[in-house]
């Protein structure tokens, strides 16, 4: 098995961002009917308050098919359309709205830019996509996402079936396309990876950032900035989820965003934070002693967790189920419990009753990609599915000792998480995030240089 740092090296073909995209809107027609129709919305824009609207980005399966990263915009795959397949619905050029809100694409940028065979203004949706409709078998959508343009869809299909003048018909079923699409997602291509390798060197910065600038005393959120600081000088728009910044008890807490305690000597430090690149993520979790020094309870629990990790990676490879590694990681946490006397009975007791989840109680892992917790099934006809080249995970373990757990005082308030993203290649993984440093002795000297 090839170890964390080394990745295959072989020629690929450079493609430019024009073709990358065609290419994944190919891969999909192979797998629809010559007589079907892919209408993918992207998402709408939120407002946040008053007259301020959330930061936009666009729709993930939309954005994978298109590249276009404006709102108020819709996809529409035809395959056998005459004056071409690939349509984009966008809003048009507007100097004064753009002097005000930033640049648009237009339908001119839609073609020349972003690959469209044809592109019409999005208020003329509502006139042209049912005639794009007729005659069609199935209509593949993102059903239940946006339920406004799902009400779209259903009015336009009363539009057609309400016109009696012609002959013609509406389709005649409605397909979710989440089966479809996010099973080609979840196969990583060769672009796809260099834009996640791009966005875990960023974020391995950013996590060395952190633990150089600790210090007892800072709050959360001060620790939060220098972080992101470093996503943000490295080329990363968004994050790719709200960071936790978790000092002391606040790590036993798992989707702790609060970030405002002052960090305490002697306390942990758990950091879950990833940098978006080009909308893809990356995901990393490091836990570190404030004070630079761990204490003899900290560094024991921080043990048993580094050693599930490395346990569950060796279930990281092609061929192996996807459940291995989350089984692995529990046997080591488990017998490190048992060990140190926090769980009681056997190792297959333990196992059996499931009693080390009152300290491990999530998964040791789930898929990464444009989403953070990333599309594509976990199990295929019933059983895990089998670890593919191409698919990318978390590798997760942890160990949170809240004082209800009746253990010893002396264990109490430890949180601990280390995530790591792999990546599956045919003879082993790679560690997409392995330049953040995560054993006791590096970490230490990190903080004390």
């Amino acid at each position: 098995m090839r170890g964390e740092m080394g990745h295959m090296q072989h020629r690929r073909e450079t493609l430019t961002p024009a073709e990358i995209y065609a290419r994944r809107r190919a891969e999909l027609i192979n797998q629809i009917g010559e007589n079907d129709i892919v209408i993918v919305p992207t998402a709408t824009e939120k407002p946040r308050n008053g007259d301020v609207i959330y930061q936009f980005r666009a729709d993930s399966d939309f954005y994978y098919l298109s590249g276009f990263d404006e709102p108020e915009a819709v996809l529409v795959i035809c395959p056998g359309r005459e004056s071409g397949q690939y349509v984009l619905f966008c809003r048009e050029r507007d100097p004064v709205r753009e002097m005000w809100d930033g640049r648009r694409s237009g339908l001119e940028g839609a073609i020349a830019r972003f690959g469209a065979d044809d592109a019409f203004p999005i208020e003329d949706i509502n006139d042209i996509l049912p005639g794009m409709m007729e005659e069609k078998e199935k209509v593949f959508t993102t059903v239940g996402r946006y339920p406004e343009f799902d009400a779209q869809l259903l009015g336009w299909m009363k539009k057609i079936k309400e016109d009696t003048r012609r002959s013609t018909h509406a389709p005649y079923e409605f397909v979710d396309l989440n089966h479809i699409l996010h099973e080609q997602r979840l196969i990583k291509r060769a672009d796809e990876i260099s834009l996640m390798r791009k966005a875990g060197r960023m974020t391995a910065a950013g996590h060395m950032r952190a633990m150089q600038v600790c210090k007892p005393g800072m709050y959360e959120y001060q620790i939060q900035a220098e972080l992101e600081c470093e996503f943000r000088k490295a080329g990363s728009q968004y994050n790719a989820y709200p960071s936790i910044v978790a000092g002391g008890e606040n790590a036993c807490i798992l989707h702790y965003i609060e970030n405002t305690d002052v960090l305490k000597d002697g306390d942990l430090l758990l950091i879950d934070a990833g940098a978006e690149y080009h909308c893809y993520a990356s995901d990393i979790s490091r836990t570190f002693p404030v004070n630079g020094k761990f204490t003899g309870e900290q560094r024991t629990l921080y043990e048993i967790v580094l050693a599930a990790q490395q346990s569950a990676f060796e279930k990281c490879a092609a061929g192996h189920g996807w459940n291995e590694h989350h089984d692995a990681a529990v046997r080591v946490i488990a017998q490190g419990l048992i060990d140190e006397g926090l769980l009681h009975g056997s190792l297959d007791e333990v196992l059996e009753t499931q009693s080390y989840t009152q300290f491990y109680m999530h998964r040791t892992g789930h898929w990464l990609g444009m989403d953070v917790h990333d599309v594509g099934d976990y199990q295929v006809e019933g059983s895990w599915r089998e670890l593919e080249p191409g698919m990318v995970f978390t590798v997760e373990p942890g160990i949170y000792v809240n004082p209800a757990s009746g253990v010893d005082a002396r264990w109490h308030h430890i949180g601990i998480r280390i995530e790591d993203n792999v990546l599956v290649r045919r003879d082993g993984f790679d560690n997409l995030t392995a330049a953040a440093p995560k054993s006791v002795d590096d970490i230490e000297a990190l903080m004390a240089g």
